[in-house]
């Protein structure tokens, strides 16, 4: 009779043995995958916090000052300050925000909808800007602004809607201060929120508009244009609080404290705002 070889035997366990390992490899790989899965979804996400638009590149710089000094993150939203707060009172998943008026968060903590009143973080500036070409000059007094709304020059302005956007409102404002409201109203162009006149205006899309000081600061935008700081009493001051609201976690508590110490209070300075305690 003849027998297998020792090879042969040899050829068959050794199959065997790396069949049954790659079983063992696959259930293994199996399984980390279930447990990278579960370690994932264990994983807490960064808190999404709500923010005024005027704040998107002084913020910026907070968050990434806060994720460098702490190893902790966060997510930052930006839009006007009326539509989140119509988000936040329907339920919007947020745990923090920072309105560019403070009478928004006032309505929310009358709500049960915060922690507390919040806290006073800045003061916002707002600004005349003309885009490179622009067929007006600016200048304190608003005099060829004037003129330029008079005979036709200027056609299309960006302001922020002032239904829902602080910033909107002060520039319409500041408009009627001066009598320019009802010359300029059919020539407006309205942007969501602040940040989307400044790109209306600065862009060229309009010949001009009113929009933050603060983002007018940004290479961003600034370097697009010329522009005037317009007086503060034209308006009605631009007071701007935040607020931690109901289930803030450790890391949302932690970037309001943040935002309250001398680094950040240096970034907001930097970007034009009035610090509490500070002189304007």
């Amino acid at each position: 009779m003849n027998r297998p070889s020792a090879p042969t035997n040899l050829a068959k366990n050794c199959a065997a043995w790396t069949r049954r390992g790659l079983m063992i490899l696959g259930v293994g790989l199996a399984l980390l995958g279930v447990s990278a899965s579960v370690s994932n979804a264990q994983q807490p996400q960064p808190p999404n916090i709500a923010a005024a638009a005027d704040l998107k590149f002084a913020l910026d710089e907070v968050g990434a000052a806060f994720t460098r000094d702490t190893g902790k993150v966060v997510t930052l939203t930006y839009g006007s300050s009326g539509n989140f707060l119509r988000q936040i009172q329907q339920g919007a998943p947020f745990q923090m925000f920072l309105s560019a008026d403070e009478g928004f968060v006032r309505q929310l903590a009358d709500a049960g909808k915060t922690v507390d009143g919040g806290t006073l973080y800045a003061i916002g500036r707002i600004i005349l800007f003309a885009p490179k070409n622009a067929p007006f000059k600016v200048d304190p007094e608003l005099k060829d602004f004037r003129a330029a709304l008079a005979d036709g020059r200027i056609q299309k302005f960006a302001i922020a809607n002032p239904e829902h956007a602080p910033y909107g409102l002060a520039a319409e404002q500041a408009l009627r201060s001066r009598g320019l409201w009802d010359t300029v109203q059919p020539k407006l162009v309205m942007g969501e929120n602040v940040a989307q006149a400044a790109q209306f205006a600065s862009s060229g899309s309009t010949q001009g508009g009113i929009f933050a000081y603060s983002l007018a600061l940004s290479q961003h935008v600034g370097d697009l244009g010329s522009y005037v700081l317009l007086p503060a009493d034209w308006h009605e001051p631009l007071r701007q609080r935040m607020v931690l609201l109901k289930g803030a976690d450790d890391t949302a508590r932690a970037f309001y404290a943040y935002i309250q110490q001398p680094a950040a209070r240096a970034i907001f300075r930097k970007y034009g705002f009035v610090l509490p305690g500070e002189g304007s």
